[in-house]
């Protein structure tokens, strides 16, 4: 006994685990190497149609600048992806006030220090200048919530349908969907807002609720429009071009137009890549952000356009599919939360370039230009692929305060 006290006395401990080769491939092998090989194909296909997209930008560059950056991002957000995922959700989720507490500042920093990135918009100050970058706070903050939300959700697991659990659910809804709008980023907003009907549609909020804000939502619809509180000429203008389009046509019908366009153009397979001659030629506005679908159909036609929604499809049914899969309920609204925040940006945005739903700057996940959308949607591939990894039985988990330094010593 005092041989053996005696070496354990002399060990080194360093309180972090080693970085040793059995230790890389139990990851490996924990690893939902399904999930990760779908989103590296997404952005890669991505990267393509940027480059694409803004190869007659390029200017003097070897790659073109969005091209470029989306790049960096794809390298930045798979690092963040591994760091994540090798942290035990459970111990993150324990984190959820700071988190939160993290985000809140985050958007307070925005409302006054915030910049708009088009000039055409000097209303929506939603970025922060880093000097050589600029950072889109709220796609950080989306991942913030999902976090925060699906430990709210499971703290009132048992009494979700009470009247005040609801309201205090839905207070917490809405802090980030008012600070996102008060910054000029209306499209955010609605993700959010998507996001949190879909998380408590999950969690298993009684169908009443639904129905009651949705009769809400009728009555104040009109409301809205007429008074023209939240709803401004712009937005109005943006809804009826999709009804009118011809009396639109120069101005808010004229991107949308010009897409549906690019997009008959290239027919079943496509003019090539860099081929497309709306693509090439600018002829479509912000084709590489807003309007990146229009760019797959004109140069991979249909089969391209179809590859686009399949990807997204199997990446949003995998999470799912891990989501169901978990054995506590945070791990299940997790990645119901990130599923429904890439399947909401996915149907607007594609919505978009079909000139089906109004243009309302959002960005198609893994495949439109932007830094920190790219590395953000990492970051919440990482809790998913955490999901994934630390799937098993535990003992109920403590949100307490208290609790959140004593995780990080159990561990």
């Amino acid at each position: 006994m005092k041989k053996t006290m005696g070496k354990t006395s002399t060990k080194k401990r360093t309180g972090l685990p080693k970085l040793t080769w059995p230790a890389v491939k139990q990851y490996i092998k924990e690893t939902d190497k399904w999930l990760l090989l779908l989103v590296t194909a997404a952005s890669v296909y991505g990267i393509l149609l940027v480059f694409s997209a803004t190869y007659a930008d390029k200017g003097d560059s070897l790659i073109p600048r969005d091209a470029l950056v989306m790049m960096i991002a794809f390298c930045l957000g798979i690092a963040a992806c591994m760091i994540v995922s090798s942290f035990d959700y459970e111990i993150l989720s324990r984190l959820w006030i700071l988190v939160g507490i993290g985000c809140f500042l985050l958007m307070v920093i925005t409302l006054f220090f915030g910049t708009p990135l088009n000039p055409d918009r000097p209303d929506a100050k939603s970025w922060l200048d880093l000097g050589p970058i600029a950072f889109q706070t709220s796609e950080l903050v989306k991942v913030g919530f999902i976090l925060t939300f699906s430990v709210h959700l499971d703290l009132v697991k048992e009494e979700i349908n009470k009247f005040k659990n609801v309201i205090l659910l839905c207070l917490h809804g809405a802090v980030p969907v008012l600070m996102v709008m008060k910054s000029g980023d209306d499209g955010s907003a609605l993700i959010f807002l998507l996001i949190f009907a879909a998380m408590m549609f999950a969690a298993g909020l009684h169908w009443a609720y639904f129905l009651a804000a949705f009769s809400c939502l009728l009555v104040g619809i009109p409301i809205l429009w007429y008074t023209g509180f939240i709803i401004d000429d712009h937005q109005k203008a943006r809804i009826l071009a999709l009804i009118h389009p011809e009396e639109y046509a120069l101005n808010e019908a004229y991107q949308q137009n010009q897409g549906i366009v690019a997009i008959g153009s290239g027919q079943t397979t496509g003019k090539g890549f860099m081929g497309g001659n709306y693509t090439q030629n600018n002829l479509v506005p912000e084709s590489q952000n807003d309007m990146i679908f229009t760019v797959a159909g004109e140069e991979f036609g249909f089969i391209g356009a179809a590859a686009v929604v399949i990807v997204l499809g199997l990446i949003i049914l995998r999470i799912i599919l891990n989501g169901r899969r978990s054995k506590d309920m945070v791990g299940y609204l997790i990645c119901m939360g990130t599923a429904a925040m890439i399947a909401s940006q996915a149907i607007l945005n594609i919505g978009m370039g079909l000139r089906v739903l109004p243009v309302i700057g959002i960005t198609l996940p893994f495949f439109s230009a932007g830094g920190s959308s790219n590395v953000c949607i990492y970051l919440a591939i990482g809790l998913v692929m955490s999901v994934y990894r630390f799937n098993q039985k535990r003992p109920a988990v403590d949100f307490r305060v208290s609790r959140i330094a004593t995780a990080f010593s159990e561990r």
